[in-house]
């Protein structure tokens, strides 16, 4: 990162915006099912007019985009506003000491590093814009590439063949299915993509948590020969180490993670316990750029691949390009290829996907700004401080 850049300026206003978009097919996962998209933005302007914008997870469960943007406003936003900081990890390390006994307190570790996360992303993207510089130059080490591999997630076990000849006409050329339904229909699934599969193409596979050691031991051995390029989460994130050790050594199958870790210290114990191959921190959900950033440039050095985890609206995808743009390596980006008008339609300028790869804007900052008139579409509350 750019140690040179200049502050975050005076922070004079933050506001939260709450959108919800009804989609005909429910997203199902091993763990619930997402009946809307939500999303949760948050926009932080300066003294001289600049506005950053960020994104707050928040799929699940479907209270979660009010709970988060209302706590935001009553918890986080107000210690921010009137203070300059250097850079927003020195704004992170802020609301970490204010936020620490409320943490306690409530027990809300997730919401708030969430909402922590996001605002980290918007205020990464007001410095960038105060520099007139896209984001990923600004935090990257060396040169950016203009382009960032993807591939298409999301897809659910009835009608994955269809939904990969969709996303392949979209530009994908690799897709993740999700998996951890049942061990018949799973088999199932996977055998049916993999004769689908063109030459050129990968698969993937996300279990979201589902099996015990046990079950996932078996499931592996069942898929040795599937050709899977990784399986996500076959297990949950707190399963023992010991455990994770046993399955890696008993799989074919690199094993992916880190959406659901949450601390530094967890990300380096699944590095050095050698387990996790596919490291993929979601910064709208844990640390920011401040946070995920660190840990990607670690796991590069660990010879491993780093994946950004994303599954919500435009402006945390736009940022999670960024941060693999700004890293490098050969990892590939996260886009959910379910319909999702708080992806496709709010943003500008909309992100290009072609030949397996999205197209990074050219802009400062994030290089998008969400489109005015559709947040007022979408937008079920709006809060400012």
């Amino acid at each position: 990162m750019n140690d040179s850049a200049p502050s975050t300026g005076r922070i004079e206003r933050v506001s939260l915006h709450v959108l919800r978009a009804p989609i005909a097919e429910p997203v199902r996962t091993s763990f619930g099912v997402m009946v809307d998209r939500p999303c949760v933005l948050v926009a932080i302007g300066d003294a001289e007019g600049t506005w950053g914008w960020g994104e707050i997870w928040c799929n699940y469960p479907v209270c979660g985009a009010e709970h988060r943007a209302r706590l935001a406003a009553e918890a986080v936003a107000p210690p921010l506003v009137g203070q300059s900081f250097a850079d927003p990890s020195a704004a992170q390390r802020s609301l970490a000491r204010t936020l620490r006994v409320l943490a306690l307190q409530t027990r809300e570790f997730g919401a708030l590093d969430q909402i922590r996360a996001g605002f980290d992303i918007a205020l990464w993207d007001l410095m960038a814009r105060r520099q007139d510089r896209p984001l990923a130059n600004l935090l990257a080490d060396g040169p950016v590439p203009p382009r960032v591999p993807v591939y298409a997630s999301g897809i659910n076990p009835r009608g994955a063949v269809d939904t990969v000849r969709r996303a392949r006409a979209s530009g994908f050329d690799a897709f993740k299915v999700k998996i951890g339904f049942d061990p018949v229909a799973d088999r199932r699934t996977i055998a049916a993509l993999v004769a689908e599969r063109a030459g050129h193409e990968r698969l993937m596979a996300d279990a979201n948590q589902a099996w015990s050691i046990d079950q996932a031991r078996s499931m592996v051995t069942d898929l040795h020969d599937s050709g899977l390029e990784w399986l996500e989460e076959p297990m949950p994130a707190d399963t023992p180490t010991s455990q994770w050790q046993t399955l890696a050594a008993a799989s074919t199958i690199p094993l992916a993670g880190g959406e659901n870790l949450a601390s530094t210290a967890a990300f380096d114990t699944a590095i050095d316990a050698g387990w996790l191959a596919v490291v993929q921190p979601d910064l709208a959900k844990w640390g920011g750029f401040t946070g995920c950033l660190p840990i990607a440039r670690r796991v590069l050095r660990a010879g491993r691949r780093y994946c950004p985890h994303y599954l919500g609206g435009g402006i945390g995808l736009i940022a999670s390009a960024q941060a693999l743009a700004a890293v490098g390596g050969d990892g590939r980006l996260e886009v959910d290829c379910n319909p999702n008008p708080l992806r496709e339609e709010l943003l500008t300028p909309a992100p290009a996907i072609a030949d397996g790869a999205l197209t990074l804007p050219p802009g400062p900052g994030l290089g998008v700004r969400p489109d005015a008139s559709m947040i007022r579409h979408w937008e079920t509350l709006c809060l400012s401080v």
